[in-house]
């Protein structure tokens, strides 16, 4: 039963940061309709100019917001100076996707390069401002900390956020159309280029939060928020590309069942599971576990 609750927990806090990263994609998505595969390398120049503030002052708590607006500049950016000419220029047909994406692959090496040239390509700690043991309950010590809770309760946090924002406010109203029906939001007074910019800035802020929170615990490294795009993609697809409410789940999912495998099989599966779970969904439910026309209000 130990065990048992002690994966559950790990699961969760797991979850949690896939989950942001999940969103992430999802809102890049239901602004622009495009994969952005450059989230993980915008996310660590973030997580970068994090570390730079706790390096400076040892304040994490500044670090964090810091960080966000860091990451929605930088998203607000690539949006503007690469995304938007880019749909401009390239045709109305089949390739204009498939250039978007090649682009955001082709810059994620790009922010690869540029931060292992500013901060070198060793490896930097960012400490947790809260503690990392595990908290004792009776007799029984549970692999669940104070970080643990700080990240869960941060990503509940944001994932409430967006949702008000995509659900409750004419902001909103104007992402989902600028996405769904540009031109009609176009000819009702929305300023579509505007509107994907501030959905790709959102999307920068989410990844930069991710980055920040997952990093204490571990090494930051130009590479080292990578794997969480790979776990955030999935979890993205498994919940549906279109639902903030299913990059949460698929996140928690994901996260639950990586746990599991790790405590009760071994942790030599970790990174085949998600691509077979992913596998298996787009089989059953190519739209994801919460997908179709009701994902778009979610």
């Amino acid at each position: 039963m130990d065990q048992l609750i002690s994966a559950i927990l790990i699961g969760l806090s797991q979850g949690a940061i896939y989950s942001l990263m999940a969103l992430a994609l999802v809102l890049v998505f239901r602004s622009t309709r495009v994969i952005n595969f450059a989230q993980a390398g915008q996310a660590v120049i973030s997580t970068y100019i994090g570390w730079e503030v706790v390096t400076r002052t040892g304040n994490y708590w500044l670090a964090l917001p810091i960080a966000a607006i860091a990451g929605a500049i930088v998203g607000a950016a690539v949006e503007s100076f690469l995304m938007r000419p880019l749909s401009k220029r390239a045709s109305k047909g089949a390739i204009a996707p498939v250039a978007s994406v090649i682009l955001t692959l082709g810059l994620l090496g790009v922010l690869h390069s540029g931060a292992a040239i500013i901060w070198k390509g060793d490896q930097k700690l960012l400490e947790s401002p809260v503690s990392a043991m595990g908290v004792t309950v009776g007799e029984t010590v549970y692999p669940f900390s104070q970080t643990d809770f700080l990240i869960i309760g941060t990503a509940l946090l944001v994932m409430l956020t967006f949702s008000f924002i995509f659900q409750r406010t004419n902001l909103g109203l104007a992402l989902r159309a600028s996405a769904f029906q540009p031109e009609i939001a176009r000819l009702s007074g929305v300023r579509v280029d505007r509107i994907r910019a501030i959905g790709w800035a959102f999307a920068g802020a989410a990844g930069a939060i991710a980055g920040v929170l997952v990093t204490p615990g571990s090494a930051l490294s130009p590479n080292s928020l990578d794997l969480l795009l790979v776990f955030g993609f999935v979890a993205a697809v498994i919940g549906g590309l279109e639902s903030l409410i299913g990059a949460a789940l698929g996140g928690i999912l994901l996260g639950l069942t990586l746990s599991f495998v790790g405590l009760y099989i071994g942790t030599s599966l970790t990174f085949v599971v998600p691509f077979v779970i992913l596998i298996l969904v787009l089989l059953i439910k190519p739209s994801g576990l919460i997908g179709g026309r009701k994902s778009r209000n979610a």
